[in-house]
């Protein structure tokens, strides 16, 4: 799949695949890993995203895109934009975090997206990076627009419940269910000694989003 998006793979694209754990157990040096390109990978992001962004609203202010843009950067849409174009599949993982789910962890996917958007950038691949970027996470601009709370509620669900009396919501995983490959996890929150609401996802993050906003929907904090 990415050599069908932005041609064909080279050394630098291994390197973004290869995740720390990786380079560790295999006693590699730990600069072959992604993590210098994921820096330089995230820059690239943001630079992409900021462009379609100017062009697809002229008529926002920058608030309203810096808004929409920190959704669309964030661990959950690469993740999965990451697993549509199979990266999760491709990551190079030590045994250890193998085992612990690894390959399903989305700030590893999104990391290696990261890394993998930079080493496609330094070989001359703006073109096709350009047409990922519209492709696989500008679609969700529109959405992020429209429903800006359902994608931060649990930073306002924080920022309401510090308002109210400086306490913070205690989120906790009730249960995992489903097989191995494909779980969902079934989450609490928990505030002024209080279970608020309970929601699932297939991520513990995703869970907790859901969460919040049934949360944030039931005290009226949104709509």
């Amino acid at each position: 799949m990415l050599e069908s998006i932005f041609g064909e793979q080279n050394g630098l694209v291994k390197q973004a695949l290869t995740h720390p754990s990786y380079t560790k157990e295999n006693n590699l040096d730990s600069l072959e890993s992604y993590e210098r390109l994921e820096f330089f990978g995230d820059s690239v992001l943001k630079l992409f995203t900021s462009k379609l962004l100017y062009e697809t609203y002229p008529n926002a202010p920058e608030g309203e895109l810096s808004k929409i843009r920190s959704i669309l950067v964030s661990d959950a849409i690469l993740a999965q934009a990451g697993g549509e174009i199979g990266i999760d599949k491709l990551i190079l993982l030590g045994p250890a975090e193998e085992k612990q789910g690894g390959r399903r962890r989305e700030s590893n996917i999104a990391c290696a997206l990261e890394a993998v958007l930079g080493a496609y950038y330094l070989s001359g691949k703006r073109d096709e990076i350009e047409n990922f970027i519209k492709d696989y996470i500008m679609i969700y601009a529109e959405d992020v627009d429209k429903h800006f709370e359902k994608y931060n509620a649990k930073d306002i669900f924080q920022q309401y419940t510090q308002g109210v009396n400086k306490t913070l919501p205690v989120y906790r995983t009730v249960s995992i269910t489903g097989p191995a490959h494909k779980p969902e996890f079934n989450v609490e929150v928990e505030w002024n000694g209080e279970i608020i609401a309970q929601a699932s996802g297939k991520t513990k993050k995703e869970a907790q989003q859901n969460c919040a906003l049934e949360a944030c929907k039931k005290l009226g904090v949104i709509e």
